[in-house]
């Protein structure tokens, strides 16, 4: 009898642990498919030697950037807005003229991945020098850099001057909201790989 009882002891025990194993298994195969997925579909790398050596040359983290160009366009390199802003990080004609001056550039396409990747790198290089909180810089990307200094004024949105508490326009809410979901999700799936590149550039 008690010989029979271990043997069904030893029994429950191991059909335990094969459950247990099988769900191991299981789970660890979903959290596989999904890191996939995430990286392959949902936040991709495409540009990625463009991305990564203009981030560097304007001292941007480049999971930032493809944050933007995720948002932004979806990397679609022919993407127009609404407003008129073209290409994969959306620039306008008139902040693209006011960049193409600066980098005394006279002839460019706002469509051609590599400039419009350096002009949007150039712009949020000189909104972060702006700003300095990289909330504000971005929803400034959005709503403009005129609207986000008179709103660092207002104690509604700001309580110190220089960080937005909270955007009164939905839209950029829901934008910098979009943008700084992406930046973490990008720093969380590459951060690593792209640290590592960018360091070697």
């Amino acid at each position: 009898m008690k010989s029979g009882g271990n043997e069904k002891l030893y029994k429950f025990i191991y059909k335990a642990l094969s459950r247990l194993l099988i769900a191991f298994w299981v789970v660890a195969a979903v959290l596989f498919a999904y890191e996939y997925v995430a990286r392959k579909k949902l936040y991709p790398l495409w540009f990625k030697e463009t991305v990564i050596e203009t981030a560097t040359e304007y001292g941007l983290e480049p999971a930032l950037v493809f944050a933007v160009i995720k948002t932004e366009s979806g990397f679609d390199e022919n993407a127009v807005s609404a407003k008129g802003a073209k290409g994969l990080m959306q620039i306008t004609d008139e902040t693209g003229a006011y960049i193409a001056a600066k980098l005394r550039i006279v002839s460019y396409d706002l469509f051609e991945p590599r400039t419009n990747i350096r002009f949007g790198c150039y712009y949020l290089r000189y909104l972060l020098d702006g700003f300095s909180d990289v909330k504000t810089a971005v929803a400034a990307y959005n709503a403009g850099e005129g609207k986000v200094r008179n709103w660092l004024t207002d104690k509604k949105y700001s309580e110190d001057g220089v960080a937005l508490k909270e955007i009164p326009y939905k839209e950029t809410a829901r934008y910098t909201e979009k943008i700084c979901e992406s930046f973490r999700k990008y720093k969380k799936l590459y951060g690593k790989l792209l640290d590592k590149v960018a360091k070697t550039e």
